[in-house]
């Protein structure tokens, strides 16, 4: 079973440059070409827009909000998660910010019902381990909780099936003696 942890709070942020640019101002920046304005940028923070600097510490500030909820899924997923994958946004500066992400977690299927409730707890731990979980953490978390349920089932089942199995074994065993009838104790002499 494959299973992604999101942290589904992408945010889109648009630079207030890019939207009050007309045509001509597009037409003149394309003939620059878009690498030389990206290179200048990042060169020269400076040249930013109060609302372009504001962006680029949101922008900052949410790269590492997804960079640690992904960081909390891998670490309480152990062995069971793959790595993370991003979502990117470019930010005025150039720079690229995650804004989004997902971690996988496989679980492989097992007939041992022990096995799998220890890996539907890790599941649901991993699911749950960000500080902010998102909804599709949630549903994971929630999925994962069934199948825990299922395996202690199981569990359950085969521990009454056990008892069952071992109560009829003396129950007829018992039976068995009373129907028989008492031995008489013979002596012999010699």
């Amino acid at each position: 079973m494959n299973i992604g942890l999101h942290s589904t709070t992408p945010i889109t942020i648009t630079s207030p440059y890019s939207q009050a640019t007309s045509s001509a101002d597009e037409a003149q920046r394309d003939s620059l070409g878009k690498n030389n304005e990206q290179e200048s940028v990042e060169k020269n923070p400076q040249k930013l827009s109060q609302d372009e600097l504001r962006m680029v510490q949101d922008l900052q500030a949410r790269d590492s909000e997804v960079r640690a909820h992904e960081a909390a899924h891998q670490a309480a997923g152990g062995g069971m998660t793959g790595g993370a994958s991003y979502t990117y946004q470019q930010g005025p500066d150039g720079k690229m910010y995650a804004i989004g992400g997902e971690v996988s977690i496989s679980t492989k299927g097992s007939s041992d019902p022990q096995e799998a409730l220890a890996n539907a707890r890790v599941v649901a731990a991993a699911a749950m381990a960000p500080a902010n979980p998102s909804p599709q953490d949630y549903s994971v978390a929630s999925s994962a909780r069934v199948m825990e349920m299922k395996a202690q089932q199981q569990i359950a089942k085969e521990r009454v099936d056990e008892i069952t199995g071992r109560e009829s074994y003396t129950k007829v065993a018992d039976e068995n003696s009373q129907e028989q009838e008492p031995q008489e104790s013979i002596d012999i002499f010699a």
